[in-house]
């Protein structure tokens, strides 16, 4: 749940420190006094958008912070996402500077706005005061009847299955439409497979044979330069060099005995007698494999020309060749592939049969949660003062889609013995309001959000449909945080946890400020809530009385 949340230099607020209980928690105040400002700020540190308008006039910069205590869930995502600290919770960060740069933090680790909205998804639910409102969008109930079910995987599968559907049947109508040219194109294609898979060149071959060229282009001239090595070495006429140094080590070696001194000469020259042998045998072994050999070089001369001839042709290196074969015929594959018409028709209707799989198993499965949730929130509109009204979820059939073969729409029957209708279509805007927030109770029921608002979702009733309502957020607050931001004192008067919103001026600057109230306190405030700027000792008695009950 939230714990503490803290402000600096937010549109009017200059700085406010909060701590949060558990259970059921309201904050109340005049009109314009920054009660939903609160909410905005929250709503910041949990990755909304936000630019420079929210930094206070005169401010370089607006902090807010918002900690959390920990869970199983929050502690695993940190983990994953390497922002786990030792105390344990959530440290949430979201700092705007007067220019519009945002800086976000995660337990005092930078993070992206992408990150803190994701983590703030687990944490908080917000419920905004114009939920009614956009409860009258076919899209927007359909996506809350998803939610409130848990279908979310299998709205993705059908999403998914409609995509990769309707990709095919573009393709097969783009065949059908442009034949001609793609067939122009898979004859070039296998033209250009055809030509290279004639020359059939390897990979690393273009190395090697340049290397043989060179070889045999040349031959003559090796067999000449190292035979006149050989020769020099060991089969000169008059003093080779190897017969030298031998009767050089010879001579050293007798006169060693007579100065031991020359030792390290002796120790020099005979690595170098060896050396001399080693290169004779290595050029003996050279001449014994190196021939000239006219047909071979004129082989390998002509394999060169037509290799550099198709890497002209193809625009690609020699080296390249093999991999240019292989891209081209990856291409032809899928082209061969594409322009099947027959069986471009075959797979299109395998495609559409998985889709209307999977939409089905998706439309069964709304059809059950639409039973359940209706029969929930015809049952809150008895509370809420609605007495013999129902409310009912109809899945009509539509063309397929990518959320599937049925349009959800609301319908609602205000009283009894009426049928039910479309929602925006019957109900009046105090209704509306009931039915929205008794949607929002329920649904805020089935979630594991530790941390659920409601900005200002009462609006449009009162009396005693008011007591209901702050009896239905104070039962939702026995499981998990609840805070509201209201301006009905019969709501107000259930909470376990009151703050007072109220907005001061001075040397011409507004500045909004927060308290929490204690039982003297409350008594006051919830007696303005009911009687207005003038409290008297009736209105203070009522508050006394609200809160008792």
């Amino acid at each position: 749940m939230l714990r503490t949340l803290s402000i600096r230099d937010f549109v009017i607020v200059d700085a406010i420190e909060l701590e949060f209980s558990s259970g059921f928690s309201v904050f109340t105040g005049e009109t314009g006094a920054g009660k939903s400002i609160l909410i905005d700020a929250l709503a910041l540190a949990l990755g909304g958008r936000g630019d420079a308008s929210v930094v206070r006039e005169g401010a370089a910069k607006a902090d807010i912070t918002a900690e959390f205590s920990a869970s199983a869930e929050l502690d695993a995502w940190l983990a994953e996402n390497e922002f786990t600290n030792e105390e344990g919770g959530a440290l949430l960060r979201r700092v705007i500077d007067n220019a519009g740069r945002s800086k976000a933090f995660i337990n005092g680790i930078a993070a992206t706005a992408t990150q803190l909205r994701e983590l703030g998804e687990k944490l908080v639910d917000i419920h905004g005061q114009h939920a009614h409102q956009s409860l009258l969008k076919q899209d927007m109930q359909r996506v809350l009847l998803d939610n409130q079910a848990g279908l979310q995987e299998e709205v993705k599968a059908v999403a998914g299955a409609y995509k990769t559907w309707r990709a095919l049947a573009r393709q097969r109508e783009e065949f059908e439409t442009n034949a001609k040219n793609v067939l122009l194109e898979r004859e070039r294609l296998e033209w250009q497979v055809g030509e290279l898979e004639k020359l059939s060149v390897k990979p690393g071959e273009w190395a090697d044979i340049t290397n043989e060229h060179s070889r045999l282009s040349h031959a003559a001239s090796l067999i000449k330069g190292a035979q006149d090595a050989l020769t020099l070495i060991s089969d000169a006429e008059t003093a080779p060099m190897l017969s030298q140094l031998s009767s050089l080590n010879i001579r050293i070696g007798k006169l060693i005995d007579l100065d031991a001194g020359l030792q390290p000469v002796l120790d020099a020259l005979e690595p170098a007698r060896i050396q001399l042998q080693e290169a004779v045998y290595a050029l003996n072994d050279y001449l014994s494999r190196v021939e000239l050999d006219p047909a071979r070089l004129r082989e390998v001369e002509t394999r060169l020309e037509n290799i550099h001839s198709a890497s002209r042709k193809f625009h690609v290196a020699a080296d390249d060749l093999p991999q240019e074969l292989e891209t081209l015929s990856a291409q032809l594959k899928q082209l061969a592939d594409a322009s099947d018409l027959d069986a471009l028709r075959v797979q299109e209707e395998k495609l559409q049969a998985a889709y209307m799989a999977a939409a089905q198993k998706l439309s069964k499965a709304r059809s059950k949660a639409a039973r359940a949730l209706g029969d929930a929130v015809t049952t809150a509109m008895q509370e809420l003062s609605m007495t013999g009204g129902k409310f009912a979820i109809a899945l009509q059939p539509c063309e397929p889609a990518s959320y599937g073969v049925e349009q959800i729409e609301f319908m609602v029957a205000a009283h009894a013995g009426t049928t039910p209708r479309p929602l925006a279509k019957v109900a009046s805007g105090g209704e509306l309001a009931r039915i929205a927030l008794a949607i929002s109770v329920i649904t805020s029921s089935a979630t594991a959000t530790p941390t659920l608002i409601f900005d200002e979702v009462d609006s449009g009733i009162g009396g005693g449909v008011a007591e209901v309502v702050g009896r239905l957020l104070r039962r939702l607050g026995q499981d998990r945080q609840v805070l509201c931001v209201t301006h009905l004192p019969q709501v107000a008067s259930q909470a376990n946890q009151h703050f007072q919103v109220s907005k001061q001026s001075s040397n011409g600057k507004t500045a909004s400020s927060i308290a929490a109230l204690d039982d003297h306190a409350r008594v006051e405030e919830i007696a303005r809530m009911l009687g207005g700027l003038e409290i008297t000792a009736t209105t203070r008695t009522h508050a006394r009385e609200l809160l008792a009950s």
